[in-house]
């Protein structure tokens, strides 16, 4: 065979290899790995990982759930927590605070025993919520009240109510000051002072309806808002607001980040959940769905594991009636579960 005819299919064989190499990498190797049953009723919200103890958080009704992050066993719950939505934790203070939305109430709980420390009065219909260790404050976006209550955790008083002027969802921190939640009624990202507790700039989600999911890549400054109403991840550069890039994926209601891997993970209620990784800072790209379950709308991760958890549960039709002809889908009872997904 002549020089360059060898060279030639060396370097289509190269070339075959870097494709094969490059189609392989496109998936992640992630499946559901397992199903921790909660056999209590009631409804779920978000859910909240403590990678260092090794526990998961899980809203429920009117209690808490928490389980093992290794064996998936319950190891213990919050009670008295209403129409509960979400849970942060404050580590350094060893407390927990729910966001209640039956009572308009934060409950704060003792990490190590669980026991009720005392309740806190906030705004109408408290959802999401989290703790901001740039301010070392506790915030609860308020969805009737459309207002943010931000909470001293050294104290347990209310130093702040800031008006967001439409409906919260999921707020996050970029560690230096910048507090960043999603408003679903007028589609646009409101960034808040954590100094002033003052809203000071609002981004508008271009190509996004009802954004409810939201985390950050605090080393790049990027946002990852999952947008419900149009199943649709935008991702905006926190600095400024600039839409940066714009994909399909499914009914989002949780995002998270593994700033690790580079991956934003979209936990989508119609029973699938899509990556999409941040190859820099500018360039993103849609890696695959995940199968996951019907109803499977919110996440959590363990970052140090790199395993994702969804609540979901078996859902059955409601029959129409004469005041809601479209109600929707009710739970069966016992079904509900853990969804883990790793590799």
């Amino acid at each position: 065979m002549p020089k360059s005819s060898i060279i030639k299919a060396f370097t289509i064989i190269g070339v075959a290899l870097v494709s094969l190499n490059t189609s392989a990498q496109t998936k992640t190797g992630l499946h559901i790995l397992k199903k921790h049953a909660i056999k209590s009723s009631g409804g779920w919200d978000y859910i909240t990982v403590d990678a260092a103890e090794k526990k998961i958080y899980v809203s429920h009704g009117t209690q808490v759930n928490i389980l093992s992050t290794v064996t998936g066993d319950s190891i213990g719950v919050i009670l008295n927590t209403n129409g509960v939505h979400g849970i942060a934790l404050v580590k350094t203070l060893g407390k927990g605070y729910t966001s209640n939305g039956r009572d308009n109430s934060c409950t704060v709980f003792d990490l190590k025993t669980n026991a009720e420390i005392g309740k806190i009065t906030v705004g109408t219909n408290p959802d999401a919520i989290f703790y901001d260790e740039f301010s070392k404050k506790v915030y609860t976006f308020n969805g009737r009240s459309s207002d943010a209550t931000v909470i001293d955790p050294a104290t347990d008083k209310v130093v702040a109510t800031i008006p967001l002027g439409g409906k919260p969802e999921t707020g996050v921190s970029d560690g230096k000051g910048k507090v960043f939640v999603n408003s679903e009624t007028t589609n646009e990202v409101v960034v808040i002072d954590a100094n002033t507790y003052k809203v000071i700039k609002r981004y508008k989600i271009n190509g996004g309806d009802e954004p409810s999911g939201l985390a950050i890549d605090r080393a790049t400054n990027r946002l990852f808002i999952g947008c419900g109403g149009n199943a649709t991840m935008v991702v905006m550069d926190a600095t400024n607001g600039k839409n940066l890039a714009k994909f399909k994926i499914g009914d989002c209601d949780g995002v998270a980040f593994d700033p690790a891997l580079k991956m934003a993970y979209s936990s989508n209620g119609d029973g699938n959940m899509s990556v999409i990784k941040e190859v820099n800072a500018n360039k993103f790209v849609f890696v695959e769905n995940i199968i996951t379950e019907k109803s499977a709308r919110t996440i959590g991760i363990d970052l140090t594991t790199h395993h994702l958890f969804l609540p979901a549960a078996q859902m059955k039709a409601t029959p129409p009636t004469a005041e809601n002809a479209n109600p929707r889908p009710h739970m069966i009872a016992g079904s509900f579960h853990i969804i883990e997904i790793g590799k």
